[in-house]
C-alpha cells in the first residue's frame, strides 16, 4: 500500500506541476492580456495550454484515486507537493528568485507531511493494537 501512496503522490505532483508550468508558459505566449476574441486565439494556439489542461484533469483522476485509500491528514498535506516543485522549476526555466522565506516555507511543507505520516501511523498501529 505504501508503494502505492508513494507512486500516486508522485503522479498527483507531476501532474500539478504540469499544469502550473503550461499554465505559465500559456501565458508568456498569449501575452498581452487582453479581454479579445484575439486573445482567446493566441491562448488556444499554443499546445501548452492543453498540457495544463491535460495536467489538470489527470491531477483530479489522480487525487480521487488517492482519496479512495489514504488517510485524508497527510494526503491532503502530501496533495501540495508541487508548491515546491513549480517553484524550483521557476527558478530553473524561468529564472524567477527563490527568496529565504520560499525555502522556508517548502521546508515547513516537507515537515508537515512528515509529522502527518508518522502521526497516521502511530494512530494506525495503536488501533490495530486495540483490535487484537
Amino acid at each position: 500500500m505504501k508503494r502505492f501512496y508513494l507512486i500516486g503522490f508522485a503522479m498527483l505532483m507531476a501532474f500539478d506541476t504540469l499544469n502550473l508550468i503550461c499554465f505559465k508558459l500559456a501565458g508568456n505566449h498569449a501575452l498581452p492580456v487582453e479581454m479579445s476574441v484575439e486573445w482567446l486565439a493566441r491562448v488556444f494556439s499554443h499546445p501548452w495550454i492543453y498540457g495544463a489542461i491535460v495536467g489538470y484533469i489527470g491531477a483530479f483522476l489522480t487525487w480521487m484515486s488517492l482519496l479512495k485509500h489514504a488517510p485524508i491528514g497527510p494526503a491532503f498535506a502530501a496533495s501540495h507537493l508541487e508548491v515546491i516543485s513549480v517553484m524550483a522549476l521557476s527558478w530553473w526555466m524561468f529564472s524567477e528568485p527563490v527568496t529565504v522565506t520560499q525555502i522556508i516555507g517548502a521546508v515547513a511543507i516537507i515537515a508537515g507531511i512528515v509529522c502527518l505520516a508518522f502521526a497516521e501511523g502511530d494512530e494506525e498501529a495503536s488501533t490495530d493494537a486495540v483490535t487484537a
